[in-house]
């Protein structure tokens, strides 16, 4: 379907979902105004304090850079759509966050142009941006997750996920989500934060977002459906032993 053309906000989105909970008042909030006539942009301006204005979409010069324009002018430019819908979301609830990651992208656009390869530095960002994760969780669930140990992770320490929180900050990923499917991924940030309260979380990570560390891409992969509670599916613990969705980690020669 053409994004254009794309109702702002389906009925489809099952807001009680966990991984929508963390993102619900504001998103119902968004969506209740623009189902009663008001423009997705401005919708997101009247929802809360953002560090950019939300404008229209061809309010972005020709040929322009988004990521430039956005950090020159502090407008970030909207489409009608679930994509740019829930990017807003994440800059209402991440503002630190957010800006510093289109600083960056903006500062490696400068340095190195457009270009069409973008970079070790531009491609961390855009993957954390648009399939990014949190994980606050006790230490042996991320020793689990760092080893790839899905069994131990789902299986073995099953109860200790009562004590784990998970936020997808990735808008790409929040519109897959609309229609969940047990192959979708969310590349968690690779260290831990503490979630709450979310102001917190957003300065800490804003703070370890820099250029050498991105160009590692210190991110780890996490199927969001293996999570329990996340999916009725994954109650029958047969659910973890497809192999191309729980991928053990490559052996380095």
């Amino acid at each position: 379907m053409d994004r254009a053309r794309e109702p702002v906000v389906s009925a489809a989105i099952d807001w009680s979902a966990p991984w929508y909970l963390p993102w619900r008042e504001t998103g119902e909030c968004v969506a209740k105004r623009v189902a009663s006539g008001a423009q997705l942009h401005e919708a997101l301006n009247d929802a809360g304090r953002a560090p950019v204005r939300f404008v229209e979409q061809s309010a972005l010069p020709a040929g322009a850079a988004y990521e430039g324009y956005v950090a020159t002018t502090g407008n970030c430019p909207v489409r009608p759509g679930l994509h740019d819908f829930f990017n807003g979301i994440c800059w209402l609830g991440l503002p630190l966050t957010k800006a510093r990651l289109n600083q960056l992208q903006a500062a490696q656009i400068d340095a190195r142009g457009v270009g069409a390869v973008r970079g070790p530095v531009r491609d961390a960002i855009t993957l954390f941006d648009e399939s990014g994760a949190l994980l606050d969780a006790p230490p042996e669930l991320w020793a689990a997750l760092l080893d790839r140990d899905w069994q131990r992770l789902f299986v073995e320490l099953r109860p200790l996920w009562a004590q784990a929180r998970v936020l997808v900050v990735g808008h790409a990923l929040l519109e897959k989500l609309v229609v969940p499917r047990k192959t979708l991924t969310a590349h968690v940030w690779g260290s831990p934060l503490r979630l709450e309260p979310l102001a917190d979380a957003d300065s800490r990570l804003a703070s370890q977002l820099v250029a050498d560390a991105l160009a590692l891409k210190p991110f780890t992969p996490l199927p969001l459906l293996g999570i329990p509670g996340w999916c009725d599916g994954n109650q029958q613990l047969s659910f973890y032993d497809d192999v191309q969705v729980f991928r053990s980690r490559r052996s380095k020669n």
